[in-house]
């Protein structure tokens, strides 16, 4: 069902004109594909990559198994391992698993790595970073929730 939703996504060129990109606010919801669940996201340019709320993390070969936190349904989810990246924090420096998702955002859908960390201490499930925002969005930080991933439309037009 959220392929559908996410129709728009498809849609249009893959080359757009500055002018042409959409316009973001600081939070934003992201449709996770092909699992169609939906996240608030807070959209951070200080943030070189995307992290996803992933609880129960666990790592065999080039493999990780995470489990969604259960206001999302709290799936179990597999995937490769495409990287690993070290992220500094406010109290240490973490090596996280990378995957590859597919995101809809404003109905434009892409793939991005997504770094892999329990965010259940922190206001939104998701972060949305530069390897996300950079060629594909202007972001208006201050504006929220300003599109929607199933419609292409703003919040005014639904």
């Amino acid at each position: 069902m959220a392929a559908l939703l996410c129709f728009s996504c498809m849609l249009g060129g893959d080359t757009l004109l500055a002018s042409d990109k959409p316009i973001i606010g600081a939070e934003e919801y992201v449709i996770v594909m092909p699992y169609g669940f939906k996240v608030p996201a807070r959209v951070d340019t200080g943030a070189a990559t995307t992290s996803l709320d992933a609880r129960n993390i666990r790592v065999k070969g080039s493999m990780v198994s995470f489990t969604l936190p259960p206001r999302f349904g709290g799936s179990t989810i597999t995937a490769p391992i495409v990287d690993w990246k070290y992220v500094r924090t406010s109290k240490s420096r973490e090596k996280r698993p990378v995957v590859e998702m597919e995101l809809c955002i404003a109905s434009i859908k892409l793939r991005a790595r997504v770094n892999l960390n329990d965010r259940s201490h922190m206001r939104y499930p998701m972060i949305i970073g530069r390897n996300v925002i950079t060629g594909n969005f202007l972001v208006d930080t201050s504006r929220s929730f300003m599109t929607s991933p199933l419609s292409g439309g703003t919040e005014a037009e639904r």
